[in-house]
């Protein structure tokens, strides 16, 4: 069963101190005065391990709070967590269940090798472009979701994995609201396994929505990287925040060949967006890649943009495949140059983006 937060539009949020909610003009500016374009082509390989020697746990188990959180405040903040496992694991499916004032939880394998329980301060654009800081393996922005993966396919884990647990909440109530997370880790016998699973997350930041006003942006082409030619897709979610009314994603061999629907929904709930599985998944030629196009209505008395924050918006989907060439988050934007492409990691402006995030700058 779901939930459904309604943001009223005369709500603004108190935003605590070091919490990145950015602007696309400000990342833009920096971008401009900080780097030069361009890229490089780094492999990034499977997260295998070796075969457990000894048979894995039935489920694993992270969890967030429970944290009391103030009316009007929203953040995002993270814990690293042991995943438990003191044989290597591999995971075909993950349980996510997410408290009453979550905005939506990303689960990472961590790259740290200490746990911090309390939660802290930390910014889900800068996380998801920079590798250093884990590799997304979910998204989920539904009360309750479970991913799962195709037979033989799993997110391969080593003994004693650290799992980041990244909360983004709001509490738009007139009252201190608890909110805990829990994050269920269901593994397969290392004989059924067959390939590691990786996830792209591709979106278009150049958003301005009139107040009181439909939009529309797209349809946008998005070339994959070479690192993902050849690779299986078997889930696709749409990704918008309160004005949002469809995210529409179709595939296509260049950016003028005709489209194949593979993200197309009669009623599309940006609270509660579905996870589209395809069985048979689905390849997408050489220099072929997604389009995609994003509609909203925004019902409120101001002209809204792209950001992270409730009252900001976003047009994004993520989509799950294997075998695992790495997790990228991809950009197109036309501000910059005309047009611009970028997937980090794998291109220098990552490290801007990651640093304009970072720092604080608007």
């Amino acid at each position: 069963m779901g939930f459904s937060l309604v943001i009223p539009s005369s709500y603004t949020a108190e935003v605590s101190p070091g919490s990145p909610m950015k602007t696309v003009s400000a990342l833009l500016c920096y971008l401009l005065v900080t780097a030069a374009c361009g890229s490089k082509s780094d492999d990034v390989q499977p997260g295998d391990s070796d075969a457990a020697v000894t048979p894995p746990a039935d489920f694993y188990q992270v969890k967030w709070g429970p944290k009391t959180i103030a009316p009007g405040i929203e953040d995002v903040e993270c814990i690293i967590m042991r995943l438990g496992n003191d044989v290597p694991a591999k995971i075909n499916r993950i349980h996510n269940v997410l408290g009453n004032v979550s905005h939506h939880l990303i689960v990472y394998e961590a790259t740290e090798t200490e746990e911090q329980l309390t939660p802290f301060a930390c910014d889900s654009i800068e996380n998801l472009v920079n590798d250093e800081n884990g590799l997304p393996l979910v998204i989920t922005q539904k009360a309750e979701e479970t991913l799962q993966l195709p037979p033989g396919v799993a997110f391969a884990f080593k003994e004693n994995t650290f799992i980041r647990l990244e909360l983004h909440y709001v509490n738009a109530s007139d009252n201190p609201m608890e909110v805990e997370v829990t994050s269920t880790f269901t593994p397969i016998a290392e004989a059924e396994f067959e390939h590691a699973a990786g996830l792209v997350f591709i979106g278009n930041p150049d958003i301005s929505i009139a107040a009181n006003s439909p939009s529309t942006l797209g349809p946008t082409f998005f070339e994959l990287p070479p690192e993902l030619y050849g690779v299986t897709f078997f889930g696709i979610t749409g990704h918008e925040h309160q004005w949002g009314t469809n995210v529409y994603v179709e595939t296509a061999a260049d950016s003028t060949a005709p489209g194949t629907p593979v993200y197309e929904l009669s009623n599309f709930n940006w609270n509660e967006p579905e996870t589209v599985y395809h069985d048979p998944g689905f390849t997408i030629p050489d220099v072929g890649g997604f389009r995609f196009t994003c509609d909203w209505f925004n019902a409120s008395g101001r002209r809204v943009g792209f950001g992270e924050g409730v009252d900001d918006e976003m047009c994004f989907f993520w989509a799950y495949y294997y075998p695992n060439r790495g997790s990228y988050t991809c950009f197109h934007t036309e501000q910059i140059a005309g047009t611009l492409d970028v997937c980090c990691p794998g291109n220098q402006l990552c490290n801007v983006i990651d640093d304009f995030f970072g720092s604080g700058a608007n």
